[in-house]
């Protein structure tokens, strides 16, 4: 899709099958890519379950994901082999030193994992490195091919359409993706069958509970209308998961800073006179490098009490 004259939208019950109505929580824009249309961002008054509704339905979902779409371009991971232990070994010194929560994973035997969402291909590579089985699921085709490029088998669906695996998973993985889904109960149902018993599933989401939602509103940096359809905090989450026949074991707050700042860089008008401050702002979220570490003591403080705006969720596969 090229252009935003042949987009759809359509309004959706509250996925966990709530009678009851909706409240306005506010309205907003894409403000990440600049792409035409305003939001609205309605809570249930039941279970408190925040979306997006009016949506764009999953044909027209694509005018909001150009190739240029920033995670499509993932890491690097094809650079010189000096460069590459180069990094790996600053990355192994700064996980010794910080633990962000990011990619955070429990201790596993190495076993089969499928990464939804998986781009590039950069964290099948490094799971791959770890001696993990590992296979892809991407709904760019430009992006998954690069993934084939390293070698790893991808394929290239969404979850609801997406053929059943010839082997079960010992875990699943997805960073960034589940309030992307249309179906998430059901994309949640299908990737319970996908693993085996007692098996795992580790997914990161941005967290409206937190106070940076309240503060910044519609300039909420993760808020990324229209591509997020669900909003979750802890709460509604853990009912989703519930629903989709998986329990919560654990949630990890990130300790990164990113959401905060971004969300400043929003606050300052693109016309203003330190609109290069804005643009700086903007960009620390992808290009903060070495400032993450140099923020990890204020990062830390503020996840112990859940307020960096970002979780690493761990959930268990039930019976």
């Amino acid at each position: 899709m090229n252009n935003d004259s042949s987009i759809t939208l359509e309004s959706k019950p509250c996925p966990l099958g709530c009678s009851g109505e909706d409240h306005l929580v506010l309205i907003g824009r894409d403000r990440l890519q600049n792409l035409p249309g305003e939001f609205t961002i309605l809570e249930c008054n039941t279970c408190g379950l925040m979306r997006t509704n009016p949506r764009p339905t999953p044909e027209s979902m694509g005018f909001y994901y150009p190739d240029s779409y920033g995670p499509y371009q993932g890491t690097r991971v094809d650079l010189p082999e000096q460069t590459v232990k180069i990094l790996l070994k600053a990355k192994q010194l700064a996980k010794r030193l910080f633990e962000f929560n990011t990619f955070r994973l429990p201790i596993l035997p190495a076993g089969r994992m499928l990464e939804v969402g998986c781009a590039s291909g950069a964290f099948l590579h490094q799971m791959a490195g770890k001696g993990w089985d590992v296979e892809g699921l991407e709904f760019s085709s430009k992006a998954a091919e690069r993934a084939r490029v390293l070698g790893y088998s991808v394929c290239t669906s969404t979850i609801e359409d997406a053929p059943d695996p010839k082997k079960t998973f010992d875990l699943i993985v997805g960073w960034m993706v589940l309030e992307h889904l249309h179906h998430p109960v059901l994309a949640l149902q299908k990737l319970h069958r996908w693993t085996k018993k007692g098996g795992w599933l580790v997914v990161s989401l941005p967290n409206p509970g937190s106070l940076e939602f309240r503060l910044f509103k519609d300039k909420w940096y993760a808020l990324h209308l229209p591509n997020h359809l669900y909003h979750y905090t802890v709460q509604t989450f853990d009912k989703i998961l519930e629903k989709s026949g998986w329990q919560l074991k654990e949630v990890h707050h990130q300790r990164i800073m990113s959401n905060l700042i971004g969300s400043l860089g929003y606050l300052i008008d693109e016309q203003s006179s330190i609109s290069g401050l804005r643009n700086l702002l903007l960009r620390f979220p992808e290009k903060a490098g070495v400032l993450h570490c140099l923020l990890f003591p204020i990062a830390y403080l503020l996840s112990t009490v859940g307020q960096t705006g970002r979780m690493t969720v761990w959930a268990r596969r039930k019976e």
